[in-house]
């Protein structure tokens, strides 16, 4: 298959699953201010997977450019990161619905994780069909260095959401956004 079918496929349904949850979005029970606060949680649950979901792709489309081959490892594994994304609509409407409920919170925390695990475990089949391309292992192996603390953030927010404060999954994925966002700058800044 062509890198270029890849990443076109990607985009297709990484675009379909981000307008997906716009429209899980819930309208006030009224035209009023106050009617919009009572929605606070779903537009916050709304934003952080809209931009987590974004920042997944300007991260992937980054490494693409680079790319030269891939092989069914890569494929299989995009595949996978896919499957896993499209559960991030459904997983976003149950904790709007029920945002401080930790059974929510912890089936988004586990999409968010298996994501962020499949997406380290795809920069790494990277390498194999691209042994020769010396800038994009070096980028692919930049980036898991930084997917490690992500992950730990994320494991932590779940751990800490299940048996303290349900949100703190969904304010962890914040963090762990805000934590990768830094970290790119500080590789850009120094290449």
């Amino acid at each position: 298959m062509n890198k270029d079918r890849l990443i076109a496929f990607t985009d297709a349904i990484l675009a379909i699953i981000m307008t997906i949850l716009v429209l899980e979005l819930d309208k006030p029970a009224a035209p009023s201010v106050s009617a919009f606060w009572d929605l606070r949680t779903s537009f916050f649950s709304y934003a952080l997977s809209f931009f987590w979901l974004g920042s997944l792709w300007v991260g992937l489309n980054s490494i693409w450019e680079q790319v030269r081959r891939i092989d069914s490892t890569v494929i299989w594994l995009n595949l996978l990161l896919l499957f896993l994304a499209s559960l991030i609509p459904y997983a976003t409407s149950l904790c709007s619905d029920y945002f401080y409920d930790p059974v929510m919170q912890g089936f988004y925390g586990i999409v968010v994780i298996a994501m962020t695990v499949c997406n380290y475990f795809l920069h790494k089949a990277l390498d194999r069909p691209n042994a020769d391309a010396e800038n994009l292992l070096q980028a692919t192996a930049a980036y898991r260095k930084i997917l490690i603390p992500d992950i730990l953030i994320k494991v932590t927010g779940l751990i800490l959401s299940l048996l303290i404060y349900p949100p703190l999954m969904m304010y962890s994925v914040l963090i762990a956004a805000v934590y990768i966002l830094t970290m790119k700058h500080i590789q850009e800044k120094r290449a």
